[in-house]
């Protein structure tokens, strides 16, 4: 039995951690003893972003999302504030959308910056095409750096938005179909 807790389309990695969890699991309850390399290879053949919950530790990935470089990045004592607003973004849409481009500079610099720095070196560029189609999505957005969030971003290819607080964020009454929570970083 699977008990989701996660909503679909919000690009929090809810079906993708699942999968990596269930092969988690079965390694220890068959006591398989596969190690990490062969539970990352399984993984990324179930979906790209599936080894990157193998791990459970902050990566930079690379490729489909299957290449892990482990990062030492700590937001101990910050807060973080998700905000759901109740709207499904296909994944499949998301990255048809999406356009890469260059960082202003390496992501591991960027990272080893406190996230007050991160508003202008960092960007979901999932964002672009995404708010366009849903321009609710930058609304909340500019409504968490005005509550003072140090960062704010979509999560993932949407439709879940985060802001990092240095301090608790201030309560704000978010509309009854928004599913919010708080959660200090340790």
């Amino acid at each position: 039995h699977l008990h989701k807790v996660l909503p679909m389309g919000a690009g929090l990695g809810g079906g993708s951690s699942d999968a990596a969890h269930a092969l988690l699991l079965l390694n220890k309850l068959f006591k398989l003893e596969l190690s990490n390399e062969t539970l990352l290879k399984y993984s990324s053949e179930l979906g790209s972003d599936c080894a990157f919950f193998i791990l459970n530790t902050p990566c930079i990935s690379t490729g489909r999302g299957e290449i892990l470089n482990p990062i030492n990045i700590s937001l101990n004592g910050y807060y973080l504030l998700l905000v759901h607003p109740g709207i499904h973004i296909s994944t499949k849409a998301a990255y048809n959308g999406v356009k890469p481009k260059a960082l202003k500079e390496p992501l591991e610099n960027i990272l080893n910056k406190a996230p007050s720095y991160w508003k202008d070196l960092l960007e979901n560029q999932f964002e672009e095409h995404i708010f366009i189609q849903v321009p609710e999505l930058n609304t909340i957005k500019e409504k968490l750096y005005s509550m003072g969030a140090e960062y704010a971003s979509m999560s993932g290819s949407g439709s879940a938005m985060y802001g990092i607080f240095k301090h608790a964020p201030s309560d704000y009454a978010w509309p009854n179909h928004y599913s919010t929570k708080t959660i200090q970083l340790k």
